[in-house]
């Protein structure tokens, strides 16, 4: 899918006289928390960062996020940004922040940015992160961040679904019913299962994922698919019938939350500006 072809608004709020806009890069653990996103009731990450905001600065202040994560869904670089008055240094939002959360969400970064960019209608990729881990290999401190599994498949064989999922699709198999989207097609970059080690040396399998955007769900329900593929030993060619006929009725499973971590969001346009030029000349344009 060409960039031009991407649905976004061609404007959003820009800057009131006086205000500033500043982008902040956030890490959180996602168990005490019912995602990213305000909900009355619930205890959010983004609530959570504007009541210390509003608290600091004596203004009203709404935080905007590259996009949501699920209640107990990670993250390792979540992208927001803010409007505030306030004089404060960019630079020192990482520290007041830090002073002042839980430490369950920690500011990676703070910085300045003109009235130009969007957390989440600037963002150019998003990269998540799914981990395995053998269930009889679980440590104390693995509970909620890792998921366990009874056993690890050979990465020749999860990689032989993995790689269909790269490229420009139409993913509605893997969408929830709950995905508002009026288009299921997107643009897959990265799309492949690794080798990694915890800091403990213990095996951890990782699902790495890039793309311009994806569908609720679409993570956790592909990883749930290749891991059931994986467990009856399924062909590659079923799993790609599975992915074209575009039934959501089609996925195995959806994995559990805990194993997922928003990796990283970028918004520089020419980390994958590769990918667009594959896609012109493959599609003639």
């Amino acid at each position: 899918m060409a960039r031009a072809d991407w649905r976004r608004p061609e404007s959003f709020k820009g800057l009131d006289e006086g205000e500033r806009r500043i982008r902040l890069f956030i890490a959180y653990d996602g168990r005490p928390y019912s995602g990213w996103q305000r909900q009355e009731g619930e205890k959010t990450v983004q609530e959570e960062i504007e009541k210390v905001l509003s608290s600091v600065l004596d203004e009203e202040v709404t935080l905007y996020g590259s996009g949501r994560t699920d209640s107990g869904v990670h993250a390792l670089r979540q992208g927001a940004h803010f409007d505030t008055r306030s004089r404060i240094s960019a630079e020192k939002f990482k520290i007041i922040l830090n002073t002042h959360l839980e430490k369950s969400i920690r500011i990676v970064s703070s910085d300045e940015v003109g009235p130009d960019f969007h957390a989440r209608f600037s963002t150019e990729s998003r990269e998540y992160w799914y981990l395995i881990k053998r269930a009889d290999g679980m440590l104390p401190f693995d509970d909620g961040k890792i998921t366990a599994v009874r056993t690890l498949y050979p990465l020749d064989t999860l990689n032989s679904y993995a790689g269909l999922l790269y490229g420009t699709h139409d993913y509605t198999t893997f969408s929830s019913a709950r995905d508002k989207s009026l288009s299921k097609v997107r643009d897959i970059y990265v799309s492949a299962w690794d080798e990694v080690r915890d800091e403990f040396g213990s095996q951890i399998l990782r699902y790495r994922v890039a793309g311009n955007a994806f569908l609720y769900h679409q993570v956790r329900s592909m990883v749930g698919t290749m891991l059931s593929f994986a467990s009856k030993a399924l062909s590659p060619s079923d799993f790609k019938d599975i992915l074209d006929r575009k039934d959501r009725s089609l996925v195995h499973k959806t994995a559990p939350s805990d194993g997922l971590y928003l990796a990283e969001v970028s918004y520089d346009r020419m980390k994958y500006e590769w990918f667009e030029r594959e896609y012109r000349k493959s599609s003639g344009t």
